[in-house]
């Protein structure tokens, strides 16, 4: 039979993705509209934006964190460019990002020796073999396959080369070991539900060293430059941008923060997104006809959960549609270049509640479906 109920938040979006509980656009009345970014308010409600980061993420007070124009592509191809180069790269991919930092580290920066650790959707690379003398390039969470790493221990204390990790979907709903990364990057949309546009850059002090003693052979465009009279420019992580913020954007995230504070913080955020997968892990285990494309519990993500589903890619695809014509699940489609199935965002911005109703409406989809 049809469901009687419906979720309250319809949106599964893998980013953007879901606005946090109880939002309103009036959370947004007090942001300091038509007023420069370099004012005494702009610069302080930035700063603020950056100082709650590291405190709710709880990133080393020796690290740098500041915000980056074009969202977290922008923020991690500033990253790969104003830090490779010296050395060789180990790239792990298991997803479409991953598979795009590998393109354009060899094909846009053309640097030399390059060692690719690449795996199919919903699997992971053999960690062991990523040789640490060189630089390493990969995502905590591939949002695209539903696979993440599934912890740190695969990288050495003692390494020679910096760690710069794409953690976009994976900041605020997995532990991060700050002490083995060397650059990191995420953006406001994915795992907060914060707007677009907007990347965030954490550095730790190797990376500065690097960025201070290190000049690439290729140009660097305006809004990569992260040095000023040949020292890393300190006033980017202090409140003063490269470029222009939104200062409508940087206030709805620092309203995502004031409710990510009121649920625990990091430990809240982490728990719901965890007890949001165990729906759905659940719903897997009753079912015969729907599995995880990510068949190892253990690199299985919490975030960007990627469902095979034993139909045509048709009849996925009218599946699909069917629950946003309903108005009970928008953009739960796989991505573009993955396996066709579903993808259904966990984050913690997602009620478990919303999530235990969509699932008695993927049934009854998939039995629309599979009897026509």
């Amino acid at each position: 039979m049809k469901p009687d109920k419906k979720p309250i938040n319809t949106c599964y979006s893998s980013g953007p993705c879901a606005k946090h509980p109880g939002y309103t656009i009036e959370e947004l009345k007090d942001a300091p509209l038509g007023r420069s970014h370099r004012s005494a308010i702009g610069k302080a409600r930035l700063k603020e934006s950056i100082e709650r980061t590291k405190k709710i993420l709880g990133i080393p007070e020796d690290y740098l964190v500041g915000i980056m124009p074009g969202s977290d592509t922008g923020a991690f191809e500033m990253l790969m460019w104003n830090v490779l180069g010296p050395r060789g790269v180990d790239v792990v991919a298991f997803e479409s990002f991953g598979f795009g930092w590998a393109y354009d580290i060899e094909k846009e920066l053309k640097i030399p020796n390059i060692n690719k650790h690449f795996a199919d959707y919903g699997q992971l690379p053999d960690l062991s073999k990523v040789d640490f003398s060189n630089d390493v390039v990969f995502a905590w969470n591939g949002t695209t396959s539903g696979v993440k790493v599934p912890n740190g221990d695969w990288i050495p204390d003692d390494r020679e080369g910096l760690t710069l990790c794409d953690a976009t979907s994976a900041v605020f709903a997995m532990d991060i070991p700050w002490n083995k990364i060397d650059g990191l990057t995420f953006s406001w949309q994915k795992v907060l539900g914060g707007e677009a546009a907007h990347g965030m850059l954490v550095l730790s002090p190797r990376a500065v060293q690097r960025i201070e003693s290190y000049n690439p052979p290729w140009p660097i465009p305006k809004v990569f430059r992260l040095k000023k009279k040949g020292a890393l420019n300190l006033a980017i992580f202090q409140g003063s941008p490269i470029n222009t913020p939104s200062m409508l954007c940087n206030e709805d995230y620092l309203r995502a923060l004031d409710w990510a504070e009121s649920i625990g913080g990091l430990r809240g955020l982490i728990a719901r997104s965890e007890e949001n997968l165990k729906v759905l892990e659940d719903f897997v285990g009753n079912h015969p006809w729907i599995s995880f494309l990510a068949e190892d519990k253990s690199c299985r993500s919490n975030t960007s959960v990627c469902l095979k589903v034993d139909l045509t890619a048709d009849q996925i695809k009218a599946m699909v549609r069917l629950l946003a014509d309903e108005d009970v699940a928008y953009d739960i489609n796989s991505y573009s270049e993955a396996p066709v199935g579903l993808r259904i965002w966990c984050g913690a911005t997602v009620e478990k509640t919303d999530l235990e109703i969509l699932c008695q409406w993927l049934k009854w989809a998939y039995d629309q479906v599979k009897g026509r």
